[in-house]
């Protein structure tokens, strides 16, 4: 995948996969490696063949360190998932630096299917650990590793 472009985007547009940790589910979007969500633009009411994107803002309540998620007896459980990716992707964004979080969640979309929501934070990726590491390095081993990923995740309990 190469270099990203925005087509005007407003910055104060909201991501159409959901809100803070949660939300209706929306019809199915792509989005990218680095968390640039496509979806089209209609103009003069026909709908354009270019994609637009832009950056939603954290989904995060409030920033959590490596540490915390690693406290024993913590609010956190660890979830595996193993995702088979389909032609376009695996249906998720990354977020964040140490720890990264999974920012948005295609619907109806791989990851999804696996079980995997918005706000989990990442652990490993195929057996690798990835807390210490930033969102484009996390993406970057995902996209260039096998179609079929299996990510642990830390998720807050609803204590």
């Amino acid at each position: 995948m190469g270099p990203r472009t925005t087509d005007s985007a407003s910055k104060n547009e909201k991501a159409v996969t959901g809100g803070n940790c949660g939300g209706p589910a929306r019809p199915r979007l792509r989005s990218s490696s680095d968390g640039s969500i496509y979806t089209r633009r209609v103009v003069g009411g026909h709908n354009t063949s270019s994609s637009m994107l832009f950056n939603p803002k954290s989904v995060l309540k409030r920033p959590v360190s490596t540490e915390e998620l690693q406290t024993p007896g913590g609010p956190y459980i660890k979830k595996t998932f193993t995702i088979e990716g389909d032609a376009v992707g695996w249906g998720f964004v990354i977020r964040g630096n140490q720890p990264c979080h999974i920012q948005a969640v295609e619907p109806f979309g791989p990851a999804a299917a696996a079980g995997m929501k918005v706000c989990q934070f990442v652990v490993s990726v195929n057996g690798f650990n990835v807390l210490d590491l930033d969102y484009r390095t996390v993406s970057h081993l995902i996209l260039t590793g096998p179609r079929t990923v299996v990510m642990e995740v830390m998720e807050e309990t609803d204590h």
